[in-house]
């Protein structure tokens, strides 16, 4: 695979709406998981982190929005973010050379299960809003923003519950060194409804106690090269490796650690390099990388960045938030420069990955937002 930067991105998030509001949240250690009220309906959960404020019409406009699921919402609001103000990024970023690869859990639960219900409970089983058809399909996010922005290279969306932003990277990066793509936009997102909530709590287990949260994280994706040239902004990350792993039992820090190891080795990395770890999804990342770094000084403890405490469990969304603040908290860090940062994911149905960054950290104006 060819090494690829990571030259631009933006974020929807519990923090709110714009990369600005994401950085800020991170930099000030901010959790913006919240008790919920009484009014907010019949869900197991009695946390949450939801996007502060997010009302379709007024963030998008009301044409076309009608009918939009609220993950195909966050999307587009997020693209809308990464191209929206700066030429450069809509430039590379669209047209016939340009991909959009988006992780997701499943697509919209609220809109699958609105059409099955209507189905069932209206005089004829084709009473259904038919608007609302597209949303039940799991490519309907990525096919909007691609319809919004006229991206028209290759559209993906990749399944894979917390750890789907790692793969849609690593998907990302085959676009690119096949030469099936010049940039990508790729992340995840994850919609906060009731469906999901009661799919959580049935289907893996979910305590009461835990907080999902929403959002989406998008990142601008081009090769090495094609980002050195003289217009280029500056390279915010280089991606070193995307590993992946399945686990089936229940001391999984084994699995873990190999795949760490074999994410160092393709990068042609020693672990004494990595400044800092964002685990997610399961407590065995930390175990791992203990194991990882066992041979090296006493003194050497890389940084553990922060994770589901602070966004709640945001699905598919989750490693774009990880990424996300690896970045921010680069920006802040004077270790940090040409160092690695370890990004990891673990999802319930044994599924893990590994994601190695080496980062280039440079001051908020590369973020393409308005601040």
């Amino acid at each position: 695979m060819t090494r690829a930067v990571i030259s631009a991105w933006a974020a929807v998030s519990p923090f709110g709406i714009g990369g600005t509001a994401f950085a800020h949240g991170v930099a000030a250690g901010r959790r913006a998981v919240t008790p919920l009220g009484p009014g907010t309906g019949p869900v197991p959960q009695d946390r949450a982190a939801a996007v502060p404020g997010f009302d379709v019409r007024e963030v998008l406009g009301r044409k076309g929005t009608r009918s939009l699921d609220r993950v195909s919402a966050l999307s587009l609001a997020t693209v809308d973010q990464l191209l929206g103000s700066d030429g450069r990024h809509r430039q590379v970023a669209t047209g016939e050379h340009a991909a959009v690869v988006l992780g997701t859990t499943l697509g919209s639960a609220k809109s699958m299960m609105d059409i099955t219900r209507d189905t069932l409970t209206q005089e004829l089983p084709y009473f259904i809003d038919a608007a609302r058809i597209p949303n039940a399909v799991m490519n309907s996010a990525a096919a909007q923003c691609a319809i919004r922005h006229g991206i028209k290279g290759p559209n993906t969306t990749v399944a894979g519950g917390r750890t789907a932003g790692l793969f849609a990277l690593r998907y990302a990066l085959r676009l690119l060194s096949t030469g099936r793509a010049r940039a990508v936009l790729c992340g995840g997102a994850e919609e906060l409804t009731g469906e999901r909530a009661w799919l959580e709590h049935h289907g893996s287990g979910t305590p009461a106690s835990a907080a999902l949260g929403e959002g989406c994280g998008m990142f601008l994706v081009e090769p090495s090269a094609e980002a050195a040239v003289t217009d280029a902004p500056p390279v915010l990350a280089e991606i070193l490796a995307v590993e992946t792993a399945v686990h089936t039992g229940e001391a999984w820090a084994g699995t873990a650690a190999d795949c760490l190891r074999r994410a160092l080795t393709r990068a042609g990395a020693t672990a004494d390099e990595i400044w800092a770890i964002s685990p997610a999804g399961a407590d065995g990342w930390d175990e791992a990388v203990r194991a990882v770094c066992a041979g090296l000084p006493d003194g050497h403890r890389p940084v553990r960045l922060p994770g589901d405490e602070t966004w709640g469990d945001a699905g598919a969304a989750t490693a774009s938030f990880q990424i996300a603040s690896v970045l921010v908290t680069a920006e802040q860090d004077p270790s940090a420069p040409g160092r690695l940062a370890v990004v990891t994911s673990f999802d319930q149905g044994g599924v893990l990955g590994c994601a190695l960054l080496r980062v280039y950290p440079y001051g908020t104006e590369t973020r393409t937002e308005d601040d």
